[in-house]
């Protein structure tokens, strides 16, 4: 039953883009809406660590938790909001996936893990298929930019953190107790970027929308599934999201990349399936939460 849970979480991930739209379409900004997703995704894992009976967090790790929730947190919700905002939801998804790029790269600079020739490979070939992308020309709402590329790749570079922090703590500590502390904490990190704005109801659903299906309800599926099927297998599976995001924001929105574009998202696709099925040893545990 593992796999059907995270192709659940993937799905989930894959309409936070398109339904960010909605709430940007409504006249609330990028930051606005990461900001009020990690306060409201806040209380809910609030609830579900104090449920779990596991809010408390030994005090030396209280500035690591800090600097994640600053960096990796703030970071991720804010560059992935303004990469929809710049470029749409499709293009951001699958930006978002090169991820494991920057995880092999950071990882071989402060973690001391060898870069093999599969990953060299993997890291060349997610890398051609980011540039294919850059001077592809877009169709529809995609909107195919330098802004639009920076801030997808900003994105895919705090998700990264995600998996450095994750080697040390969240063996530690239940996700849930973690992200009661990083997220609201991230929050107040965007806050003098936020610029607010009056919302009406259709803005405030969207908002209440990807900090509980995208964020937090993804997070127990994902969860659910890493408990059955070994963690690469199950970030294999997860790519199921770009595919989901580009489905779901061509029908919300009209959003469409050129043929070229979507053969490099293929070529980007498959330098982490490279990546990612290359990794056999890696043990299973609760991994954090996706962008």
């Amino acid at each position: 039953m593992g796999y059907p849970y995270v192709a659940i979480a993937a799905a989930l991930w894959g309409l936070l883009g398109p339904v960010t739209r909605v709430a940007l379409g409504e006249g609330v900004g990028a930051v606005e809406v990461a900001f009020w997703r990690g306060l409201l995704a806040a209380g809910i894992f609030a609830v579900h660590a104090v449920a779990i009976r596991q809010v408390r967090i030994d005090r030396r790790d209280l500035p690591s938790v800090v600097a994640f929730g600053v960096v990796g947190v703030a970071g991720l919700l804010a560059c992935y909001s303004r990469a929809v905002e710049e470029g749409g939801a499709a293009l951001a998804s699958i930006l978002l996936y090169t991820a494991p790029v920057w995880v092999a790269l950071l990882s071989a600079l402060f973690m001391g893990e060898r870069l093999t020739r599969r990953t060299l490979v993997a890291l060349g070939v997610a890398t051609l298929g980011v540039a294919g992308i850059a001077f592809s020309s877009g169709g529809g709402a995609v909107r195919l930019s330098p802004a639009a590329l920076g801030w997808g790749l900003a994105s895919a570079f705090a998700y990264a953190l995600y998996y450095l922090f994750g080697k040390r703590y969240f063996d530690r500590y239940p996700t849930a107790t973690l992200f009661v502390y990083a997220l609201p904490i991230g929050a107040l990190a965007m806050l003098p970027l936020v610029d607010f704005r009056p919302k009406n109801g259709t803005a405030w659903g969207a908002i209440a929308f990807v900090a509980v299906v995208p964020t937090y309800l993804a997070y127990v599926f994902y969860s659910a599934g890493l408990r059955r099927v070994q963690a690469t297998r199950a970030a294999t599976v997860a790519t199921v999201e770009p595919v989901v995001a580009t489905f779901a924001a061509y029908l919300m929105w009209n959003e469409r990349l050129s043929p070229a574009g979507y053969a490099f998202a293929a070529v980007v696709l498959i330098g982490v399936l490279m990546m990612v099925s290359g990794d056999t040893k890696r043990p299973v545990h609760d991994e954090p939460p996706h962008g």
